[in-house]
């Protein structure tokens, strides 16, 4: 954790000379060209809408001592302030707000480029006495049965904290109220800001936890039913998981390098106990996420064996038709060509020619009455042997 210090009297401090660690009270606000940035001095809460919106407060000794309602009045506040500290919220903020923060705080660039874009893995970051720290949240979303993430950047200096949003979790209003309603533990700085931070992050993570174990149930009843749509029931799920994945497993490594910085950077006792109680938070819910993963390939497993025995049954089955179909085909032929040979006898006989063998021969009748029998019985016999009748 960053040690806390008193800001530079001014920025020509920063830049030239070895810089004054001492604030003076009555040290005038730094010339902004810029028009002042607008902020809202209603309850604290973090904004939730798309826009650039910011959401500044300063405290002192774990008490809020004011609001300010620009950028500029926060830093010039904040200088007069002998041991204050300012805890500014943004929602998707433009270029030029973060760098105006980016120039009052001395915030490193690589850091500032990042959090002007979303789409970043979790990572902690220190840039001389400042973390930088990114964070994916999520949520639950009862009505889709999906996992919606948002992203979370949060700046850690010795005076300040500074959270950049994108996306609509987490929700730091409560963390701010939580906070404010608990100013022993607001009052050990930037550090316990970062704790109610990561701690409601993480906290976020256990609704998400149970819907998905709950989809996860479902989605077994589904393979065994037979829902032709389970595959891509399972298919979704197990992206959201990788995700989900990616945002929890990071955060175990970032909260034991913190955890492994509480000597050399004096953490309070307390606050240390408090984040080894988030770094088991993330620990079990990383476990569970490993787990649904494995659960999941699992299931596509069985699902999949599942279709293949049923594709394999509706072909036995087709081929059994198809052969039923075949016999009754053969039984037919079968019969046709028995009554066909009767039909030749008859038909030859039928023909009125004059001048005809056996026409006016006494045996004539009976001898074609016997050779249609003989031929139909021969017929009969040979299909008989084949199986066909």
């Amino acid at each position: 954790m960053p040690q806390r210090r008193a800001r530079p009297t001014s920025k020509n401090s920063r830049t030239g000379g070895k810089p004054g660690w001492r604030r003076t009270p009555a040290a005038p606000p730094p010339p902004t060209p810029e028009p002042p940035l607008s902020a809202t001095d209603a309850p604290p809460s973090e904004p939730s809408d798309a826009g650039s919106v910011v959401q500044a407060a300063l405290y002192r000794d774990g008490v809020r001592v004011s609001a300010p309602d620009t950028l500029a009045d926060t830093f010039r506040e904040l200088r007069e302030q002998p041991s204050g500290m300012a805890w500014i919220g943004l929602a998707r903020p433009t270029e030029r707000e973060l760098l105006s923060l980016a120039e009052e705080f001395d915030l490193h660039p690589l850091a500032v480029e990042d959090a002007m874009e979303a789409h970043q893995r979790p990572k902690l970051e220190r840039y001389g006495e400042t973390l930088f720290v990114v964070l994916s949240a999520a949520r639950y979303l009862d009505t889709t049965e999906e996992v919606d993430f948002g992203e979370l950047h949060v700046f850690v200096g010795p005076d300040f904290v500074i959270t950049v949003r994108h996306g609509a979790a987490p929700d730091l209003s409560a963390v701010r109220q939580r906070m404010e309603e608990s100013p022993e533990l607001l009052k050990l700085g930037p550090e316990a800001v970062l704790y109610a931070i990561l701690d409601a992050v993480v906290d976020g993570y256990v609704p998400v936890v149970t819907g998905v174990q709950i989809d996860i149930d479902e989605i077994e009843t589904e393979v065994f039913r037979g829902d032709p749509a389970v595959s891509r029931r399972i298919y979704e799920l197990s992206r959201e998981m990788v995700e989900f994945q990616r945002a929890t497993r990071p955060l175990v490594g970032m909260l034991h390098s913190l955890m492994a910085g509480f000597a050399k950077y004096g953490t309070d006792e307390e606050l240390q106990r408090y984040l080894r109680d988030v770094a088991d938070h993330v620990t079990h819910t990383s476990e569970r996420v490993d787990g649904f993963r494995q659960a999941l390939s699992d299931i596509l497993t069985v699902n999949a064996t599942l279709v293949t025995q049923q594709q394999n049954a509706e072909m036995r089955a087709l081929a059994e038709a198809g052969f039923e179909q075949n016999e009754e085909i053969k039984k037919i032929s079968s019969w046709a060509a028995i009554l066909f040979a009767p039909t030749l006898v008859g038909t030859i006989y039928g023909m009125n020619f004059r001048r005809m063998p056996e026409l006016h021969w006494v045996l004539g009748y009976p001898f074609a009455i016997v050779l249609m029998a003989v031929v139909c019985t021969s017929l009969y016999v040979i299909f008989k042997r084949k199986d066909w009748l």
